[in-house]
């Protein structure tokens, strides 16, 4: 039920979708006796689909997800294992060319190859099921595997999860798989602006992970400003920020994270 209400509740919520809706009414609006109305909702619906489209908006909302949790540092004992959370593979794509087709955050995946040669003795988990709410299909987990043996990792060091369909079950799930022991260290992987929420579910889930952000979206601070080539980079870069801010503050409110902006401890 949560997962169905969270999809739902990010479709209407997504600023393009409601940039779009505003527009919409705006114009319908425009051939009735609600015209005047109908002009100034459209004109607000274009100035911002160009503000955000072209402004700083989407690295604004973004950067301070990212600033969150610093950088892993490579110090103390060694992992016991590597967990990596889905949303690197695009399944639909995946399994209609037969073979991994990776998105933007890739990243997610490809560091992947170099902490297996750093750390040879740590365990491999990818944590990933189906998110399509409509259509059910495989998972990005079945993809996984290929690819990660593809960088040299044995095939008896990967474990998959392929059940989850949102963050809070990557850590329920990972956890009763894994059934880590005390004193174990255990990194987290996943996208620097998603980190923030991610460790929150781990932490409520008694998981005590460690963060290895990737994927950053903005380099640096001077970036902020920096406009965007096009109107849908701007538009999807805010589009992501909303997610992560709608979903931190959904889960604390429903009790899957302990603090509304988790932080580093």
């Amino acid at each position: 039920m949560f997962f169905a209400f969270s999809k739902v509740a990010g479709f209407f919520t997504n600023p393009s979708n409601v940039i779009l809706a505003c527009l919409l009414a705006g114009v319908l609006l425009m051939a009735t006796r609600f015209a005047r109305l109908g002009k100034v909702l459209a004109g607000f619906a274009i100035l911002l689909l160009v503000a955000i489209g072209f402004g700083p908006v989407g690295n604004l909302l973004i950067y301070p997800l990212e600033q969150r949790f610093p950088a892993y540092s490579h110090q103390g004992p060694a992992p016991a294992g590597i967990i990596v959370l889905g949303g690197a593979i695009s399944p639909e794509g995946s399994a209609a060319r037969g073979t991994p087709i990776l998105n933007e955050a890739a990243e997610r995946l490809t560091v992947v190859a170099e902490l297996a040669r750093r750390y040879p003795d740590a365990r491999i988990v990818y944590s990933g099921g189906s998110a399509n709410l409509i259509a059910e299909g495989p998972g990005e987990a079945a993809f996984a595997r290929p690819l990660l043996e593809s960088f040299g990792i044995a095939p008896g060091r990967i474990l998959l999860e392929d059940r989850s369909r949102s963050t809070y079950e990557n850590a329920i799930f990972s956890r009763d798989l894994i059934q880590p022991r005390s004193g174990e260290r255990w990194l987290l992987v996943t996208s620097a602006h998603h980190m923030p929420r991610s460790m929150g579910v781990f932490y409520a889930a008694g998981f005590p992970v460690e963060p290895h952000p990737v994927d950053w979206r903005v380099g640096q601070l001077s970036d902020l400003f920096v406009p965007y080539a096009s109107l849908s980079d701007g538009l999807k870069r805010t589009d992501t920020a909303m997610h992560e801010w709608i979903g931190l503050a959904g889960y604390f409110i429903g009790g899957k994270t302990r603090e509304l902006f988790p932080s580093p401890r």
